[in-house]
């Protein structure tokens, strides 16, 4: 059994565009420098055109660490979701989605996870049938969580989201929007797992760096445009 500290660099909402002139692959060798892997929260792309992804996996071919990620919703906006994830795919990321991985003796578990609120303010499945499909969506994402999480055998577990599990990481949004930015039932899913020791999400690019669940699992809000500890758009967490 490896007990060695694993350091994940975890940054979402990198909006790669056609016309992106952000030194992506500066950043992700600077991170190869600093942890043992990339986790990309989400968002990978700004409107999910293959041209976008092309331009990642450039990006991303030569890091050297092993790089999970989930998608946000960002990149299902052109309805060319299976083809972004291949050209990804083939440049070596592992998309977490019912894919679980292991490295280093940690698992990683993620799913893009939902909307639908917090706390007693989380919205029930009543009512009208597009409200209970807003609400089936929501638990269906925390069921594949949880489904994945079921999966791992590792003492140690990292979760990677798009949308936040709790209303601590994405306050500093208007709370209007509150609803739209995550869900509690993924943190619910969360806490009934001991091995999970930290979760990163994106998603709330206005939001709170950190927070914790009911049971106290540590969260962070890793939005690009989130101040980090590290005074850089990624965060450095280890596990």
């Amino acid at each position: 059994m490896d007990e060695r500290r694993l350091t994940v660099a975890a940054i979402g909402d990198i909006h790669v565009g056609e016309t992106t002139q952000y030194p992506y692959r500066e950043l992700f060798q600077e991170i190869a420098g600093k942890a043992d892997v990339l986790a990309l929260c989400g968002d990978l792309t700004n409107h999910g055109k293959p041209r976008e992804a092309e331009i990642l996996a450039d990006a991303l071919r030569s890091i050297g660490i092993p790089v999970v990620a989930v998608f946000g919703n960002h990149d299902y906006e052109c309805g060319h979701l299976e083809e972004v994830q291949h050209i990804l795919t083939q440049a070596g990321v592992r998309f977490l989605d019912g894919a679980p991985q292991e490295i280093g003796g940690v698992g990683f578990a993620g799913v893009k996870g939902f909307g639908g609120g917090f706390g007693n303010r989380m919205l029930d499945s009543f009512g009208e049938p597009t409200i209970k499909q807003f609400v089936h969506e929501a638990v269906n994402e925390a069921m594949r969580l949880e489904s994945a999480l079921r999966q791992l055998e590792t003492e140690r577990v990292f979760v990677v989201l798009h949308y936040a599990p709790i209303a601590a990481t994405v306050e500093g949004e208007p709370t209007e929007i509150f609803p739209f930015l995550g869900s509690s039932r993924l943190a619910e899913t969360i806490d009934r797992f001991d091995t999970v020791r930290a979760v990163a999400h994106g998603h709330a690019h206005h939001g709170t760096y950190s927070g914790k669940t009911l049971r106290g699992t540590p969260v962070y809000n890793v939005a690009q445009t989130i101040p980090k500890e590290t005074g850089r758009p990624y965060a450095l967490i280890e596990v």
